[in-house]
């Protein structure tokens, strides 16, 4: 296709939301969908938009489509623009005292004990009408999740999510998840009180002989534990999986096994007296807690004071984890 240079004047603008969209969902019916548009009207306006900048824009690339370099560069100023009048157009529309939203959540059962009671606190302090639905976070991957509108805000421990939309920034595309850094979580190595190993020097070799109950939201028996053991040319004897750190804290006090727990959230389990911590043996990554939301929410008033509230109860929650020590 012959590049050819667009006339702005005659260009109809309506086609740079139907563009920003489809960017933003990667795939045509999605974004239909969002638009309260049909299909062949979505291939419609990409067809006109393609014809006015002279280039193909997107390629259909499996159940999806993959944008091209040129569309690429044309999208940060083209969403910029348009979350700035929608801004314009509706500023302020959400008035925390006077709303009766409802938010949904998407976290892990330990996250949740630490946050809710903050997030609660705000809410009746601030926000009486707003409601919360906190679904239990079942994978390292929440994008489905919201790309489908199922949740408002994932919390939670997303290393490769992360990994994944940096190296999109980095190729010069906008990706559409963003993030917001909460806290960073130390996890410990948890065993009953009484338990043989609660005593003495906690080396590798009587940590790896033991037996252990990993929390996994996948059920396959290797966590980052593992991978940091593997670097070591190390391994654990797995003997049991869960997917909640409430039920891993419940076993782990009443039999053998070890367990890792994030070192914050013993304290809020009402266990902590019949539990003991010890720093692990060897050194793992830290574990970042980040709230992940679509891009396509990130401008709505109510939205933005949703990421505040958590963001806030998180620090009031980390600083009070740091102080318990």
């Amino acid at each position: 296709m012959v590049m050819k240079a667009p006339n702005f004047r005659t260009l109809d603008l309506n086609l740079l939301r139907v563009f920003d969209e489809v960017m933003t969902e990667r795939n045509l019916t999605r974004a239909a969908r969002t638009l309260a548009m049909t299909q062949p009207a979505v291939s419609n306006a990409l067809n006109r938009l393609r014809e006015a900048v002279g280039d193909k824009l997107v390629v259909r690339s499996g159940y999806g489509i993959e944008p091209t370099p040129r569309a690429l560069s044309l999208w940060p100023a083209i969403s910029d623009a348009l979350r700035q009048m929608e801004s314009s157009i509706t500023p302020g529309d959400f008035v925390a005292s006077e709303a009766v939203n409802t938010f949904v959540l998407a976290m892990a059962d330990a996250t949740a004990a630490e946050l809710m009671p903050n997030l609660v606190e705000i809410i009746e302090r601030d926000a009486p009408g707003v409601s919360m639905r906190v679904l239990p976070l079942t994978t390292r991957d929440p994008r489905p999740l919201l790309d489908e509108g199922q949740v408002d805000l994932a919390v939670g421990f997303f290393p490769a999510v992360l990994a994944d939309l940096t190296a999109q920034a980095q190729q010069g595309g906008l990706a559409p998840f963003d993030h917001q850094r909460l806290y960073a979580g130390e996890y410990v190595c948890v065993m009953r009180e009484g338990h043989p190993l609660a005593r003495g020097p906690l080396t590798i070799k009587r940590y790896c002989d033991a037996r252990h109950l990993l929390v996994t939201f996948s059920g396959r028996p290797f966590g980052f534990i593992d991978e940091a053991l593997a670097s070591l040319g190390r391994k654990r004897r797995i003997v049991l999986t869960v997917n909640q750190f409430f039920t891993a804290g419940r076993v782990v006090a009443s039999s053998n096994l070890l367990t890792v727990l994030p070192r914050h959230f013993v304290k809020v389990t009402g266990m902590a007296h019949e539990l003991v911590l010890r720093d692990l043996p060897f050194e793992v990554p830290p574990v970042h807690v980040d709230s992940l939301w679509h891009r396509r929410q990130g401008q709505r008033s109510d939205h933005a004071w949703l990421r505040l509230a958590v963001g806030a109860a998180a620090q009031k929650a980390f600083s009070g984890a740091r102080s318990d020590r």
